[in-house]
């Protein structure tokens, strides 16, 4: 399977596997968003709660770094990180992410579309939208990864 180019360079960069994971290591995880987006803060905050090491970089093309890294149409949200060689998109939590670094399956990455109430980083008091973690894959391909409710 073809993985997003951006992908690769990061990886090589941060020097993350999956073997660091196992061996207690920090998972790196690099962050791209808007720089006026407060929510990617948040979230970027939840995972730092949950033992990332996160490297962020504000981008006003965010467009350009979805498409670059492989997003497919209807899976987008406010930001777009890289971990290992997958694609986080949105508001996906960090539980999902460390079970799909664990489980590893072949698939570009995990996606929380849009902006779910209740997410990390989308906290509303005690209001929780029900959402869907999607894993999909070059070829367009989804499936659920997880549900909130």
């Amino acid at each position: 399977m073809k993985k997003p180019t951006l992908a690769f360079g990061f990886t090589a960069i941060l020097g993350f596997s999956t073997a660091a994971l196992a061996g207690g290591a920090a998972p790196s995880i690099h962050v791209y968003k808007s720089p006026t987006c407060s929510c990617c803060v948040d979230w970027i905050d939840h995972l730092e709660e949950n033992g990332f090491d996160v490297t962020a970089t504000n981008s006003n093309n965010m467009g350009r770094i979805k498409a670059e890294v492989g997003l497919i149409p209807g899976l987008g949200s406010c930001h777009t990180a890289i971990v290992n060689d997958y694609v986080i998109e949105g508001h996906v939590p960090a539980g999902d992410i460390k079970r799909l670094l664990s489980e590893a399956p072949k698939a570009t990455g995990l996606s929380v579309p849009g902006m779910p109430v209740g997410s990390p980083g989308m906290e509303m008091g005690d209001r929780k939208d029900h959402y869907k973690v999607i894993l999909f894959n070059e070829q367009g391909q989804t499936r659920v990864f997880s549900e909130y409710h």
